[in-house]
This record gives structure tokens, sequence and C-alpha cells, in this order.
């Protein structure tokens, strides 16, 4: 294969505008990150070459110097002379390293393996199936991701096996059974002048009220003056 099938690829990517020609376009298209392969011309001066070498390591790309003169590769391009070019599009650039290294296996043979690889993983992310971000997955088997729930205002709490106080211990602190001061078993407060039980009730009576002042029994019925005022 002779040099003219890489001439007639680059002047191809130009007419696509997918070849950025000069200095100026082809620096630009490199900061960008749109530069896949920079290339330039076997004559091209030193400080050209180290201007090629700063873009492309600025926009992370391949710089290869073509076996073709800046006359040349202007002329393939129709222009008088072009000392550095850039092609931006990945598949042309694979193509373009490959013929290279057709015609100087030595040369050119690794950056076309490393630019043949770029190109199958560019191609294996595009055909990769893409993830839908409104697309909720189900959670795994035997897990709960959904969010606690907020509690709402005057809403029993439910307790846990884990919340519930272990035998003989009483929720709270500061009462003599872990509850709050003065506070009885049952939970209810205790009263002046009144005896607390094992269930936490006063002896004698209902529960909650105090026994009866003057410390005897209540008489019976129709006992003591009658209503009438009999005497």
């Amino acid at each position: 294969m002779n040099g003219q099938n890489v001439l007639s690829l680059l002047g191809l990517a130009l007419r696509g505008g997918r070849l950025a020609v000069g200095e100026e376009p082809a620096a630009l298209a490199a900061k960008a990150g749109q530069a896949r392969l920079l290339l330039t011309a076997s004559d091209a001066s030193g400080n050209t070459l180290r201007r090629a070498e700063h873009l492309a390591e600025e926009g992370h790309c391949l710089h290869l110097t073509l076996p073709f003169a800046k006359a040349e590769l202007g002329g393939a391009l129709g222009r008088g002379s072009a000392a550095i070019a850039a092609l931006t599009d990945l598949g042309l650039a694979a193509a373009a390293a490959e013929r290279l290294a057709q015609l100087d296996p030595e040369r050119y043979g690794e950056a076309a393996a490393r630019m043949d690889l770029k190109r199958r993983r560019a191609a294996e992310r595009k055909n990769a199936p893409r993830r839908d971000p409104l697309k909720r997955e189900p959670p795994p088997k035997g897990q709960d991701r959904r969010p606690p729930r907020p509690r709402r205002e005057g809403e029993r709490r439910t307790e846990k096996p884990w919340d519930r106080p272990r035998d003989g211990e009483r929720r709270g602190t500061g009462g003599p059974h872990g509850g709050r001061p003065g506070e009885a078993r049952s939970g209810r407060p205790d009263r002046p002048g009144e005896r607390r039980t094992v269930k936490g009730r006063p002896q004698g009576g209902k529960p909650g009220r105090p026994p009866r002042r003057g410390g005897g029994p209540k008489p019976p019925f129709g006992g003591g003056r009658d209503k009438g005022g009999g005497r």
C-alpha cells in the first residue's frame, strides 16, 4: 500500500468536517477534547512538533508524524502547505493509523493497536444498554429499601421487641421502680395519706380514693339520728 491511500483518507475526512487543518484549528480541537489523532508533516519545525506534543498531552490523544512533507500534505488537502492537522472522528483516526501501520509496521504498529483498542471500547460503550434514571429497580429478595415513614402527631408508636423493658425493669428514671418520682407501679401518682400496695391500690375503698377521715368504719344504713329529726 502506498501513501496515497492515507492522503485520500485525510481528504475524505476534510470534506466530511472531521479534520482540522492548521495550527490554530488543531489547537482548538485538542483543547476542546475533540481531537482523536494529531498528525504533523515530516518537515515540520521544532516549535510545531513541540506544540503538537503539548496539545496531544492536553487533549489526551495520540500524535504521529506523517511520512509526507508539508507541501505533499497541503496538496492533498487543497492547500499550498500544511504542517499540522487533527482528526476528530475516532473511526477515521483508527483507519488512518492502520493504513500508516501497513506502510511502516515498526513505526506505526503500536499506535495503530492503541487506536483500534480505543475504537472497540467506544463501540462497546455505545452498544451497552442504557439505564433509565426514572425507572426504579426492585430491591433484592428479603430486603426492604423503603424509607422509614415519618411519625405523625398523636400517632401511637408501635413497640419493637428490643424496645420492651426487661423483667423487673420500668421505663423512666428517678422513681423507685424506674418511673417518675412519686409514681407507683401502676403509673398513678401517690396521694397524701394513701398506702401503696403491690398493685398500686390503696387499702379499702375504690382505687384512687383516699380512706375516710376519722378512722372508724362507715355506720350502717339507718343508724344514728333519723332524717325526720326523731328523738
